[in-house]
């Protein structure tokens, strides 16, 4: 028995001084940081305003691999196949935390698969209607949809997004009835708000203050813990009466399972190190991006409300993982 527990012991030990070898000699090459999706899109946009700093800070090129398709889950299936030695990582965005609500068959599993580092930023979401709905705050809108169950038509970049799910969340704690109409894409869903063929949205606060402030769409909440930089005018959802209703899109860092500590350690410090750059820091806050830098601890109790949150939203509104 004792020759067990020594045999056990010198593993142990072999382990970590393995782990420490190799976070002293990390980084020796470059990284590659997997956004699964295509260029251009908000995650991508996120990435770009950071990632240069960090790289300079970590002392390594950081290249952006971007892998888009099937929801993010290509990307992320990359990362997760990857070996657990810093050299892979990945900035996922929401759809992380929606998917296992709505894919029933994902080939891995967004929290055992993955090692949590960061909360990289939190984009609210802007409750927005067309300027012709006489509301101006929340109550007024509640009670105009329930003078007209049915009636008020939101609209949605799709199936399973943010503002999809914000719409049904609205719906079920305020106990209203409305219609949904699902876009392919955040383009042509904003046309048709715009246009007054939809009445309401759930868009991302960058993709809707250009809007509000042209006088084209009304916001009358967000839905952060607290007022954003970008509409500090504008109330929160929770400031209006809807305890608990917080969205947004929080972009986060992964690595795969089983990423050594002192790596996770050193990247997560590189990161908010980064976000602490005057420069980056403004530029998110401009994009109405707000910079996180939390605990992978954090992150990790983050990132699992966030996946029971959204499937108990699913579940409420009668939604079926495909």
């Amino acid at each position: 028995m004792k020759l067990k527990q020594l045999r056990i012991a010198a593993a142990v030990a072999l382990i970590a001084a393995n782990c420490t070898a190799l976070a002293q000699n990390y980084p020796a090459r470059t990284i590659r940081m997997v956004i699964p999706f295509a260029p251009g899109g908000n995650t991508d946009i996120i990435g770009r305003v950071f990632v240069p700093k960090m790289a300079e800070i970590i002392g390594q090129q950081i290249i952006i691999d971007n892998r888009g398709g099937a929801g993010s889950v290509i990307g992320t299936e990359i990362v997760m196949r990857s070996p657990p030695d810093g050299y892979t990582l990945l900035l996922a965005s929401a759809a992380h935390t929606i998917n296992p609500a709505m894919i029933k068959k994902l080939p891995y599993d967004s929290v055992k698969d993955f090692t949590p580092i960061s909360v990289v930023a939190d984009v609210p979401t802007a409750f927005v209607i067309h300027p012709s709905l006489p509301s101006k705050n929340l109550k007024e809108f509640i009670a105009l949809a329930k003078a007209r169950p049915n009636d008020i038509f939101y609209s949605t970049a799709g199936i399973g997004t943010v503002g999809h799910l914000s719409a049904e969340l609205l719906v079920s704690t305020a106990k209203i009835k409305l219609t949904g109409v699902h876009y392919k894409g955040s383009g042509p869903s904003m046309t048709d708000l715009v246009g007054g063929h939809i009445q309401m949205q759930f868009p991302s606060m960058p993709a809707a203050v250009p809007y509000v402030a042209s006088g084209r769409m009304r916001m009358i909440a967000q839905t952060g813990e607290k007022r954003s930089p970008a509409a500090p005018t504008v109330p929160t959802m929770i400031e209006q009466g809807m305890k608990d209703f917080v969205v947004s899109s929080g972009f986060s860092m992964f690595g795969p399972a089983n990423l050594p500590k002192p790596i996770v350690d050193r990247v997560h410090a590189a990161l908010v190190q980064s976000l602490k750059d005057p420069k980056v820091n403004k530029t998110l806050l401009d994009q109405g991006a707000e910079p996180n830098g939390n605990s992978p601890e954090a992150h990790d109790k983050f990132n699992r409300a966030e996946i029971q949150k959204w499937i108990k939203v699913a579940r409420a509104a009668g939604i079926e993982a495909q």
